[in-house]
Protein backbone atom coordinates (compact mmCIF):
# COMPACT_ATOMS: atom_id res chain seq x y z
CA UNK A 1 0.00 0.00 0.00
CA UNK A 2 1.30 3.34 -0.93
CA UNK A 3 2.01 5.85 2.43
CA UNK A 4 1.94 9.59 2.01
CA UNK A 5 3.82 11.82 4.05
CA UNK A 6 2.73 15.10 5.44
CA UNK A 7 5.52 16.56 3.85
CA UNK A 8 4.08 14.77 0.21
CA UNK A 9 0.72 15.99 1.28
CA UNK A 10 1.46 20.18 1.49
CA UNK A 11 3.81 19.38 -1.78
CA UNK A 12 0.55 18.27 -3.62
CA UNK A 13 -1.06 21.20 -2.01
CA UNK A 14 1.42 23.38 -3.10
CA UNK A 15 1.41 22.45 -6.63
CA UNK A 16 -2.24 21.61 -7.47
CA UNK A 17 -3.74 24.63 -5.72
CA UNK A 18 -1.72 26.90 -7.76
CA UNK A 19 -0.04 28.55 -4.35
CA UNK A 20 3.47 28.46 -5.77
CA UNK A 21 3.62 28.92 -9.65
CA UNK A 22 0.79 29.55 -11.89
CA UNK A 23 1.01 28.63 -16.18
CA UNK A 24 0.68 31.59 -17.30
CA UNK A 25 -1.75 30.00 -20.11
CA UNK A 26 -4.30 28.71 -18.05
CA UNK A 27 -7.34 30.68 -17.61
CA UNK A 28 -9.44 31.35 -15.10
CA UNK A 29 -12.60 29.27 -15.74
CA UNK A 30 -9.58 26.32 -15.64
CA UNK A 31 -8.16 27.21 -12.58
CA UNK A 32 -11.82 27.15 -11.11
CA UNK A 33 -12.14 24.07 -12.87
CA UNK A 34 -9.35 22.37 -11.65
CA UNK A 35 -10.35 23.36 -7.71
CA UNK A 36 -13.92 22.73 -8.43
CA UNK A 37 -14.86 25.71 -7.17
CA UNK A 38 -14.46 28.76 -5.43
CA UNK A 39 -15.97 29.68 -2.13
CA UNK A 40 -18.24 32.43 -2.70
CA UNK A 41 -20.29 32.80 0.88
CA UNK A 42 -18.35 36.29 0.96
CA UNK A 43 -18.04 37.56 -2.07
CA UNK A 44 -15.01 38.92 -1.93
CA UNK A 45 -13.41 36.00 -1.78
CA UNK A 46 -13.12 34.35 -5.09
CA UNK A 47 -11.22 37.51 -6.18
CA UNK A 48 -9.15 37.42 -3.12
CA UNK A 49 -7.98 33.41 -3.95
CA UNK A 50 -7.32 34.68 -7.49
CA UNK A 51 -5.20 37.35 -6.09
CA UNK A 52 -3.00 34.70 -4.16
CA UNK A 53 -2.43 32.40 -6.94
CA UNK A 54 -2.19 34.29 -10.14
CA UNK A 55 0.75 37.44 -10.09
CA UNK A 56 -1.36 40.33 -11.84
CA UNK A 57 -4.65 39.31 -11.20
CA UNK A 58 -7.30 41.88 -11.82
CA UNK A 59 -10.66 42.33 -10.57
CA UNK A 60 -11.96 43.26 -14.00
CA UNK A 61 -10.50 39.94 -15.25
CA UNK A 62 -12.69 37.92 -13.08
CA UNK A 63 -15.69 40.48 -13.76
CA UNK A 64 -15.55 39.99 -17.54
CA UNK A 65 -15.53 35.92 -17.01
CA UNK A 66 -18.90 36.24 -14.76
CA UNK A 67 -20.82 38.80 -16.68
CA UNK A 68 -19.33 39.14 -20.18
CA UNK A 69 -18.71 35.72 -20.83
CA UNK A 70 -20.42 34.42 -18.72
CA UNK A 71 -17.88 31.52 -18.04
CA UNK A 72 -17.97 31.19 -14.74
CA UNK A 73 -21.30 31.26 -12.69
CA UNK A 74 -22.52 30.96 -8.72
CA UNK A 75 -24.49 28.18 -7.73
CA UNK A 76 -25.39 26.67 -4.19
CA UNK A 77 -23.94 22.92 -4.02
CA UNK A 78 -21.67 21.28 -2.25
CA UNK A 79 -22.45 21.64 1.90
CA UNK A 80 -25.07 23.79 0.80
CA UNK A 81 -22.27 26.24 0.14
CA UNK A 82 -22.16 29.15 -2.36
CA UNK A 83 -20.06 28.42 -4.93
CA UNK A 84 -18.18 30.33 -8.02
CA UNK A 85 -17.73 27.22 -10.77
CA UNK A 86 -17.29 26.99 -14.34
CA UNK A 87 -20.09 27.36 -15.97
CA UNK A 88 -19.88 24.48 -18.12
CA UNK A 89 -19.19 22.46 -14.97
CA UNK A 90 -22.87 22.93 -13.57
CA UNK A 91 -23.96 20.21 -15.77
CA UNK A 92 -21.80 17.83 -13.16
CA UNK A 93 -22.32 20.13 -10.35
CA UNK A 94 -26.26 20.33 -10.55
CA UNK A 95 -26.92 16.42 -10.61
CA UNK A 96 -24.03 15.76 -8.52
CA UNK A 97 -24.93 18.17 -5.84
CA UNK A 98 -27.20 20.64 -6.01
CA UNK A 99 -30.23 18.44 -7.04
CA UNK A 100 -29.49 17.46 -3.50
CA UNK A 101 -29.84 20.54 -1.59
CA UNK A 102 -32.73 21.84 -3.86
CA UNK A 103 -34.65 18.71 -2.33
CA UNK A 104 -34.10 19.80 0.90
CA UNK A 105 -34.37 23.54 0.53
CA UNK A 106 -38.04 22.76 -1.21
CA UNK A 107 -39.46 21.20 1.90
CA UNK A 108 -38.28 23.09 4.18
CA UNK A 109 -39.95 25.84 2.63
CA UNK A 110 -43.07 24.21 2.45
CA UNK A 111 -43.16 23.28 5.88
CA UNK A 112 -42.60 26.69 6.56
CA UNK A 113 -45.31 28.11 4.65
CA UNK A 114 -48.02 25.87 6.41
CA UNK A 115 -46.47 26.33 10.08
CA UNK A 116 -46.51 30.22 9.83
CA UNK A 117 -50.11 29.99 8.26
CA UNK A 118 -49.02 31.44 4.65
CA UNK A 119 -50.84 28.25 3.36
CA UNK A 120 -52.73 25.68 4.13
CA UNK A 121 -51.18 23.54 1.18
CA UNK A 122 -47.34 24.92 1.36
CA UNK A 123 -46.56 22.75 -1.98
CA UNK A 124 -48.96 24.55 -4.09
CA UNK A 125 -48.49 27.81 -2.42
CA UNK A 126 -44.56 27.32 -3.87
CA UNK A 127 -45.63 25.90 -7.23
CA UNK A 128 -47.74 28.67 -7.94
CA UNK A 129 -44.99 31.20 -6.55
CA UNK A 130 -42.22 30.10 -8.95
CA UNK A 131 -44.37 30.24 -11.63
CA UNK A 132 -45.01 33.44 -11.09
CA UNK A 133 -41.39 34.46 -10.89
CA UNK A 134 -40.51 32.50 -13.97
CA UNK A 135 -43.26 34.20 -15.99
CA UNK A 136 -42.04 38.07 -14.61
CA UNK A 137 -38.15 37.07 -15.75
CA UNK A 138 -39.23 35.92 -19.47
CA UNK A 139 -41.56 39.23 -19.67
CA UNK A 140 -39.41 41.87 -17.97
CA UNK A 141 -35.72 39.98 -18.35
CA UNK A 142 -33.30 39.64 -14.81
CA UNK A 143 -34.54 41.45 -11.44
CA UNK A 144 -33.63 41.86 -8.03
CA UNK A 145 -35.52 39.97 -5.01
CA UNK A 146 -36.84 43.19 -4.02
CA UNK A 147 -38.15 43.85 -7.19
CA UNK A 148 -39.58 40.85 -7.67
CA UNK A 149 -41.42 40.79 -4.25
CA UNK A 150 -42.88 44.22 -4.66
CA UNK A 151 -44.25 42.94 -8.52
CA UNK A 152 -45.61 39.94 -7.46
CA UNK A 153 -48.47 39.31 -4.66
CA UNK A 154 -47.70 35.38 -5.17
CA UNK A 155 -44.33 36.06 -2.89
CA UNK A 156 -46.01 37.74 0.08
CA UNK A 157 -45.76 35.91 2.94
CA UNK A 158 -43.84 35.76 6.53
CA UNK A 159 -42.57 33.63 8.88
CA UNK A 160 -40.36 33.31 11.92
CA UNK A 161 -36.95 31.36 11.38
CA UNK A 162 -36.18 31.04 15.04
CA UNK A 163 -39.24 31.73 17.53
CA UNK A 164 -38.59 32.81 20.74
CA UNK A 165 -34.91 33.23 19.91
CA UNK A 166 -33.62 36.92 20.10
CA UNK A 167 -32.58 36.86 16.80
CA UNK A 168 -35.75 35.64 14.97
CA UNK A 169 -38.34 37.63 13.59
CA UNK A 170 -40.83 37.69 10.93
CA UNK A 171 -38.75 37.42 7.87
CA UNK A 172 -40.21 37.73 4.07
CA UNK A 173 -40.31 34.05 2.36
CA UNK A 174 -39.93 35.62 -1.23
CA UNK A 175 -36.03 35.24 -1.06
CA UNK A 176 -36.18 31.59 -0.38
CA UNK A 177 -38.18 30.88 -3.20
CA UNK A 178 -35.47 32.61 -4.78
CA UNK A 179 -33.04 29.75 -3.28
CA UNK A 180 -35.10 27.08 -4.73
CA UNK A 181 -35.56 28.16 -7.70
CA UNK A 182 -31.40 28.78 -8.37
CA UNK A 183 -30.52 25.84 -6.46
CA UNK A 184 -32.89 23.48 -8.68
CA UNK A 185 -31.04 25.48 -11.75
CA UNK A 186 -34.16 27.01 -13.19
CA UNK A 187 -32.70 30.96 -12.55
CA UNK A 188 -29.03 31.92 -11.58
CA UNK A 189 -27.34 34.80 -10.10
CA UNK A 190 -26.83 37.46 -13.34
CA UNK A 191 -25.66 40.79 -12.97
CA UNK A 192 -24.46 42.28 -9.65
CA UNK A 193 -25.86 45.67 -8.64
CA UNK A 194 -23.70 45.79 -5.88
CA UNK A 195 -20.03 46.26 -5.63
CA UNK A 196 -17.14 43.67 -5.68
CA UNK A 197 -17.33 42.89 -2.19
CA UNK A 198 -21.34 43.12 -1.57
CA UNK A 199 -23.61 40.72 -3.20
CA UNK A 200 -27.15 41.90 -4.57
CA UNK A 201 -27.98 39.57 -7.09
CA UNK A 202 -30.61 40.45 -10.36
CA UNK A 203 -31.81 36.89 -10.95
CA UNK A 204 -32.17 35.82 -14.72
CA UNK A 205 -33.95 32.56 -16.37
CA UNK A 206 -30.69 30.06 -16.16
CA UNK A 207 -31.20 29.35 -20.45
CA UNK A 208 -31.51 33.06 -21.18
CA UNK A 209 -27.97 33.94 -18.98
CA UNK A 210 -26.01 30.65 -20.23
CA UNK A 211 -27.55 28.08 -22.42
CA UNK A 212 -29.57 25.18 -21.91
CA UNK A 213 -27.31 22.95 -18.97
CA UNK A 214 -27.22 19.26 -20.34
CA UNK A 215 -27.07 17.44 -17.12
CA UNK A 216 -25.11 14.59 -16.51
CA UNK A 217 -26.81 11.47 -14.89
CA UNK A 218 -26.01 11.51 -11.49
CA UNK A 219 -23.64 8.67 -10.35
CA UNK A 220 -21.67 9.44 -13.57
CA UNK A 221 -21.42 13.40 -12.20
CA UNK A 222 -21.00 12.72 -8.67
CA UNK A 223 -18.18 9.79 -10.04
CA UNK A 224 -16.61 12.45 -12.59
CA UNK A 225 -16.25 15.30 -9.68
CA UNK A 226 -15.04 12.88 -7.14
CA UNK A 227 -12.16 12.37 -9.77
CA UNK A 228 -11.89 16.06 -10.26
CA UNK A 229 -11.52 16.44 -6.52
CA UNK A 230 -9.28 13.83 -5.96
CA UNK A 231 -6.84 14.90 -8.75
CA UNK A 232 -6.30 18.14 -6.59
CA UNK A 233 -7.27 17.33 -2.87
CA UNK A 234 -6.00 13.99 -3.06
CA UNK A 235 -4.87 11.67 -1.44
CA UNK A 236 -7.70 12.43 1.49
CA UNK A 237 -9.86 10.15 3.63
CA UNK A 238 -13.55 8.77 3.33
CA UNK A 239 -14.66 11.54 6.29
CA UNK A 240 -13.00 14.36 3.68
CA UNK A 241 -14.77 13.31 1.09
CA UNK A 242 -18.40 12.84 2.49
CA UNK A 243 -17.67 16.15 4.37
CA UNK A 244 -16.86 18.26 1.20
CA UNK A 245 -19.82 17.13 -1.15
CA UNK A 246 -22.09 17.40 2.31
CA UNK A 247 -23.13 13.78 0.56
CA UNK A 248 -23.64 10.21 2.04
CA UNK A 249 -21.05 7.95 2.92
CA UNK A 250 -22.58 5.03 0.64
CA UNK A 251 -23.15 7.82 -2.26
CA UNK A 252 -19.04 8.58 -1.67
CA UNK A 253 -17.92 4.81 -1.51
CA UNK A 254 -20.14 4.56 -5.04
CA UNK A 255 -18.28 7.02 -6.53
CA UNK A 256 -14.65 5.97 -5.43
CA UNK A 257 -15.39 2.19 -7.04
CA UNK A 258 -16.56 3.90 -9.95
CA UNK A 259 -13.08 6.16 -10.47
CA UNK A 260 -11.13 2.85 -9.43
CA UNK A 261 -9.63 4.53 -6.27
CA UNK A 262 -6.90 2.95 -4.17
CA UNK A 263 -6.81 2.84 -0.50
CA UNK A 264 -3.72 4.47 1.02
CA UNK A 265 -2.12 5.23 4.34
CA UNK A 266 -1.82 8.85 4.95
CA UNK A 267 0.75 8.59 7.96
CA UNK A 268 -1.31 6.46 9.86
CA UNK A 269 -4.46 6.84 8.79
CA UNK A 270 -6.92 5.64 5.71
CA UNK A 271 -6.98 7.08 2.43
CA UNK A 272 -8.08 7.34 -1.12
CA UNK A 273 -6.14 8.45 -3.98
CA UNK A 274 -6.23 8.12 -8.02
CA UNK A 275 -4.92 4.64 -9.03
CA UNK A 276 -2.82 6.56 -11.90
CA UNK A 277 -2.11 9.23 -9.39
CA UNK A 278 0.36 7.57 -6.48
CA UNK A 279 3.88 8.91 -7.51
CA UNK A 280 6.10 11.54 -5.33
CA UNK A 281 5.66 15.22 -7.12
CA UNK A 282 8.87 17.34 -6.98
CA UNK A 283 9.19 19.50 -3.84
CA UNK A 284 8.19 22.98 -4.32
CA UNK A 285 10.18 25.86 -3.76
CA UNK A 286 9.91 27.90 -0.33
CA UNK A 287 6.32 29.93 -0.52
CA UNK A 288 4.09 32.13 1.42
CA UNK A 289 0.43 33.50 1.03
CA UNK A 290 -2.16 35.04 2.13
CA UNK A 291 -5.66 33.36 2.19
CA UNK A 292 -8.71 34.90 2.65
CA UNK A 293 -11.87 34.04 4.62
CA UNK A 294 -13.82 30.54 3.54
CA UNK A 295 -10.70 29.97 0.55
CA UNK A 296 -10.90 27.02 -1.19
CA UNK A 297 -7.42 25.47 0.41
CA UNK A 298 -8.58 25.97 3.78
CA UNK A 299 -11.61 24.71 3.92
CA UNK A 300 -10.12 21.63 1.59
CA UNK A 301 -10.28 19.29 4.29
CA UNK A 302 -12.49 17.74 7.47
CA UNK A 303 -9.32 16.34 8.68
CA UNK A 304 -6.70 19.00 9.01
CA UNK A 305 -4.12 18.89 11.56
CA UNK A 306 -1.50 18.16 8.52
CA UNK A 307 -1.77 21.78 7.66
CA UNK A 308 -3.00 23.60 10.52
CA UNK A 309 -1.39 21.76 13.43
CA UNK A 310 -2.58 23.13 16.69
CA UNK A 311 -4.01 26.40 15.03
CA UNK A 312 -7.30 25.20 14.43
CA UNK A 313 -9.25 26.76 17.40
CA UNK A 314 -7.53 30.40 16.63
CA UNK A 315 -8.25 30.12 12.85
CA UNK A 316 -11.39 28.59 12.51
CA UNK A 317 -14.88 29.79 14.17
CA UNK A 318 -16.67 27.06 16.45
CA UNK A 319 -18.33 26.47 13.28
CA UNK A 320 -15.73 25.42 11.50
CA UNK A 321 -15.56 28.40 8.76
CA UNK A 322 -11.82 29.85 8.26
CA UNK A 323 -10.79 33.06 8.66
CA UNK A 324 -7.80 34.85 6.40
CA UNK A 325 -5.15 32.92 7.16
CA UNK A 326 -0.93 33.05 7.08
CA UNK A 327 0.49 30.34 4.78
CA UNK A 328 4.26 29.22 4.68
CA UNK A 329 5.11 26.12 2.86
CA UNK A 330 2.00 24.13 3.23
CA UNK A 331 0.84 24.89 7.07
CA UNK A 332 -1.17 27.66 8.07
CA UNK A 333 0.95 29.95 10.71
CA UNK A 334 -1.33 32.93 11.36
CA UNK A 335 -4.13 35.43 10.15
CA UNK A 336 -4.15 38.57 8.93
CA UNK A 337 -6.58 41.42 9.02
CA UNK A 338 -6.77 45.06 8.66
CA UNK A 339 -5.07 47.82 11.39
CA UNK A 340 -6.74 51.17 11.37
CA UNK A 341 -5.43 52.57 8.10
CA UNK A 342 -6.92 50.09 6.34
CA UNK A 343 -2.87 48.23 5.96
CA UNK A 344 -3.35 44.49 5.91
CA UNK A 345 -1.52 43.52 8.84
CA UNK A 346 -0.30 39.88 10.19
CA UNK A 347 -0.43 37.76 13.33
CA UNK A 348 2.48 34.82 13.43
CA UNK A 349 1.05 31.89 15.85
CA UNK A 350 4.79 31.23 15.43
CA UNK A 351 8.40 31.75 14.47
CA UNK A 352 9.29 31.26 10.71
CA UNK A 353 12.29 32.86 10.81
CA UNK A 354 13.26 36.13 9.35
CA UNK A 355 13.62 35.32 5.89
CA UNK A 356 9.88 34.00 5.93
CA UNK A 357 8.70 37.46 7.85
CA UNK A 358 9.94 39.23 4.98
CA UNK A 359 8.53 37.65 2.09
CA UNK A 360 5.20 37.53 4.70
CA UNK A 361 5.31 41.59 5.04
CA UNK A 362 6.07 42.09 1.26
CA UNK A 363 2.51 40.00 0.14
CA UNK A 364 1.16 42.57 3.19
CA UNK A 365 2.20 45.50 1.63
CA UNK A 366 0.84 43.76 -1.94
CA UNK A 367 -2.39 43.26 -1.29
CA UNK A 368 -2.69 46.54 0.51
CA UNK A 369 -1.83 48.08 -2.46
CA UNK A 370 -4.13 46.03 -4.74
CA UNK A 371 -7.12 46.91 -2.21
CA UNK A 372 -6.56 50.34 -2.72
CA UNK A 373 -8.49 51.65 0.32
CA UNK A 374 -11.19 48.53 0.43
CA UNK A 375 -11.37 47.06 3.50
CA UNK A 376 -12.44 43.10 3.51
CA UNK A 377 -15.29 42.41 6.48
CA UNK A 378 -15.53 38.40 6.59
CA UNK A 379 -18.79 37.09 6.90
CA UNK A 380 -17.13 34.58 9.60
CA UNK A 381 -13.90 35.76 10.84
CA UNK A 382 -11.47 33.62 13.24
CA UNK A 383 -11.05 34.38 16.89
CA UNK A 384 -7.80 35.07 15.79
CA UNK A 385 -8.45 37.75 12.97
CA UNK A 386 -11.18 39.48 15.42
CA UNK A 387 -8.27 40.14 17.86
CA UNK A 388 -5.96 41.27 14.94
CA UNK A 389 -9.04 43.51 13.77
CA UNK A 390 -9.23 45.27 16.79
CA UNK A 391 -5.85 46.84 17.19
Amino acid sequence: MRSFTVAERRARLARRHFLTTTDATMSLPEMTSALIGWHATDPATPYLSLWARRRGFTRTALDAEIYERRSLVKQLAMRRTLWLISSPDLALVQPAASDRVADTERRRLIADVETAGVAADGGQWLATAETAVLAHLDRHGDATTTELRTALPELAGSYDPAPGKRWGGMTHLAPRVLTVLAVSGAIVRGPNSGSWITSRPRWVRTDDWMGPVHRAPADHARAELVRAWLRTFGPASLADLKWWFGSTLTAKRTALTAVGAVEVDLHGTPGYALPDDLEPVPTPDPWVALLPSLDVTTMGWLERDWYLGGHRSQVFDTNGNAGPTVWCDGRVIGAWAHDADGRVCLQLLEDPGASVRKALDRKALELTEWLDGTKISPRFPSPLSKTLAKR
